[in-house]
């Protein structure tokens, strides 16, 4: 008879070897959410965030596939006037990276909109419970409430595991959305219709892309592969316009070459010739080894957009030394958070441009300042790009 939580005592569909099966799949994966909690003073948070910023190397940052800042000024300052009356703020969540920086998983509008109020960026406007507050900026509060607040908490959930970049987009796919609101290609697919969007759907579907490029069953049924495609397309031909907002710049490309035509014959030329250089030039495809299974946009964007670059100065190119491919160089240029400005994908792309023509690279920029980092150097230190 079936107890009160819908169990029974019948013989299940399943063998004792599938069930193990599952049990393990179930342990392996909850590897992912082991976990600290952590408290911080929101000054202390800020500070984490801002020291260090322009350097790359800010202890807490919000790696490229974060949203850019999307949030109202009443919706910030509806979650100032929530931390000022201290009501329950919700967990930020961050994960512990190689390099021992925390990268914000979940709470990117939250940490910028307190640190752009730290920094008298707005003021507040369309508070009910604190109207008598409205028009203030940060500067104005009294200096015991400046103080006061600096020394509110909020709490942190920080994974301690080593998630790699596919686990970390997974959550935060999971914590915004539930996994049912629409990717950007998504919403691309079904809402800019035309020859070109037709046409990247089609190449999407390129065997001998898929065999390359491995991605995760998710990331397929999300149309990821005619996300890559749009990505190759525009930087290879547009790359030296992109700005911080990538969304913004691939639906502009998408909308312009929809609208203008293309030349199909040339753009399938370009793709299906880039594919047959990788596969003949890179060991491992656009993978870092031969046990990857799924590859990071921004590797794949560095190895096919630069392989497409360097093609175009001279299409009859061989190359033997492919070392470059696992310096610490090339891991600092592909690291997760390093994706999410104009000089460095100009960077990325031009690095491996450069390394297959065999000629010196043509940074954008200081090459100092761009591999700041004093481990790139260090022989004695455990490779932080493995």
């Amino acid at each position: 008879m079936e107890d009160l939580l819908g169990t029974t005592g019948t013989d299940s569909q399943f063998t004792e070897a599938e069930k193990s099966a599952a049990e393990e799949q179930i342990l392996e994966n909850q590897k992912i959410s082991d976990y600290d909690i952590r408290e911080y003073p929101l000054e202390v948070l800020v500070s984490k965030f801002v020291e260090n910023l322009d350097t790359d190397e800010a202890e807490i940052f919000i790696p490229d596939y974060q949203r850019e800042m999307v949030w109202k000024p009443d919706q910030k300052s509806r979650f100032i006037e929530s931390i000022l009356l201290n009501l329950p703020i919700p967990y930020l969540f961050l994960s512990d990276n190689d390099e021992g920086r925390s990268e914000v998983v979940d709470g990117s509008q939250r940490i910028r909109t307190i640190v752009e109020y730290f920094q008298n960026q707005f003021p507040l406007n369309s508070l009910k419970l604190l109207d008598k507050l409205n028009g203030f900026y940060f500067s104005d509060l009294p200096i015991v409430r400046q103080r006061r607040f600096k020394k509110k908490t909020i709490r942190l959930i920080e994974m301690t595991s080593n998630m790699d970049e596919e686990a970390r987009r997974q959550m935060f796919d999971r914590l915004n959305t539930g996994g049912t609101k629409l990717t950007s290609m998504e919403q691309r697919i079904g809402s800019k219709d035309g020859l070109f969007t037709s046409f990247i759907y089609e190449l999407g579907g390129h065997p001998k892309f898929h065999e390359l490029c491995p991605i995760s069953k998710v990331r397929r049924d999300r149309r990821e592969y005619q996300e890559l495609v749009l990505r190759f397309f525009a930087y290879l031909h547009n790359y030296e316009a992109f700005n911080k907002r990538v969304d913004s710049f691939l639906d502009d490309y998408l909308d312009s070459m929809n609208t203008n035509g293309f030349n199909e014959e040339e753009c399938r030329r370009v793709f299906e010739g880039m594919l047959t250089f990788v596969e003949s030039t890179f060991p491992y495809g656009f993978k870092k080894n031969q046990t990857n299974n799924s590859v990071p946009r921004i590797r794949y964007e560095a190895m096919a957009v630069g392989s497409a670059l360097a093609l175009k100065e001279n299409p009859n190119l061989t190359v033997e030394d492919t070392n470059w491919l696992f310096s610490k160089e090339f891991g600092h240029l592909t690291r997760s958070d390093a994706s999410n400005s104009r000089p460095k994908l100009i960077n990325r792309l031009h690095f491996v441009r450069d390394q297959l023509l065999g000629r010196d690279i043509e940074y954008s920029g200081n090459p100092e300042k761009i591999f700041h980092d004093p481990r790139l150097i260090d022989a004695d230190t455990v490779d932080m790009f493995e």
